[in-house]
């Protein structure tokens, strides 16, 4: 996927725009006649020839300095039109990196947390089993902080069940208050034809595409259903929101924009990448987003790759307990 960069192209656009424009030309001066007294009617005659072409000149110059305006403003609008592409498409990939964090942090909760519980529980057994044979006092206060891990004390989110975390209410939570099904995603990434509907509506309606304020409300409206759609893996959804759209009022005609505008625009989109950068930063530093880009292919694959790799640890330590209780 290609990520142009809108500021770069303003700066671009600016500098040809600027050097596009022919400098003003003042009315050219005739030179001066020179003769005697006597050719003063024929000067005069030569004169106002002299004024015609003149005025035929600079006529030329005008149409000429439209054009070249003409000229600059069409590369400008160009400019803009790759601007938003760029950053559509970088938005899609930033939207789709986040669908995919989030289902595999559910995922690896929901298929590994109960791994992780019998591993930590593995852990306070074999300390408690070492502390009961040794008798040593250090051994005793690490069977108590293992014991600890296993059986911590209750918070906020137990003593809510898990509807509210540090995030506020848990997407099943605000399911089952909405009176909505409660349906974990069934992959880290959705299917290659939600995957593909979904880019197909993001590049027609996006909200960036509109310059009137009503359209753009109307987009945002609608991508935001879009977004859910496609969070959740519903292709049948995604398919009805792609014939919606079709069906729906034709998005407005752009109106001719002046030079300003254009420039305006272009460092508006620039702003809205860096905006957008920061989020994939972000979203790439976090510790789910770093255990997805180590399986870039196949994500919902690692989730059994780990999960394999926890079995193998509490075979392990399974092992070492028998021989301990023995």
């Amino acid at each position: 996927m290609s990520d142009a960069e809108p500021q770069a192209e303003s700066h671009e656009w600016s500098g040809e725009a600027r050097s596009g424009e022919p400098r003003p030309q003042g009315p050219g001066a005739a030179e001066p006649w020179s003769g005697d007294a006597g050719a003063a009617e024929s000067g005069a005659a030569e004169s106002a020839f002299g004024d015609a072409g003149s005025a035929a000149s600079g006529a030329g110059d005008a149409g000429a300095r439209a054009a070249a305006e003409a000229q600059a403003a069409e590369r400008l609008e160009r400019a803009v039109r790759a601007a938003e592409q760029a950053l559509i498409e970088f938005e899609i990939a930033v939207e789709t990196f986040r669908v995919e964090v989030e289902n595999f942090s559910r995922l690896h909760h929901q298929r590994l947390g109960p791994m992780y519980s019998h591993l930590d529980e593995l852990d306070a057994l074999i300390a408690e089993a070492v502390a009961a044979r040794t008798g040593d006092p250090e051994d005793m206060r690490r069977a108590r902080e293992a014991r600890g891990l296993v059986q911590p004390m209750p918070g906020v989110e137990e003593l809510f069940h898990g509807w509210i975390d540090s995030e506020g209410l848990s997407p099943e939570a605000a399911a089952m208050l909405t009176e909505q099904p409660v349906q974990p995603p069934p992959r880290v990434r959705p299917s290659e034809e939600a995957r593909r509907i979904y880019r197909e509506l993001a590049r027609k309606a996006h909200p960036d595409l509109a310059e009137e304020e009503a359209e753009r409300e109307r987009r945002g409206a609608f991508i935001v259903r879009v977004n859910a759609a496609y969070a959740a893996g519903d292709e049948e959804t995604l398919r009805a929101l792609a014939e919606e759209w079709e069906a729906g009022p034709p998005p407005p005609e752009r109106r001719a924009s002046r030079s300003e505008e254009l420039y305006a625009r272009l460092e508006w989109l620039a702003e809205r990448k860096e905006m957008l950068a920061a989020v994939a930063a972000e979203l790439e530093s976090s510790a789910i987003g770093a255990m997805i880009k180590m399986a870039p292919e196949d994500p919902d694959g690692l989730l059994d790759e780990i999960a394999e790799q926890l079995l193998a640890q509490a075979a392990e330590k399974e092992a070492r307990l028998a021989e301990l209780v023995r």
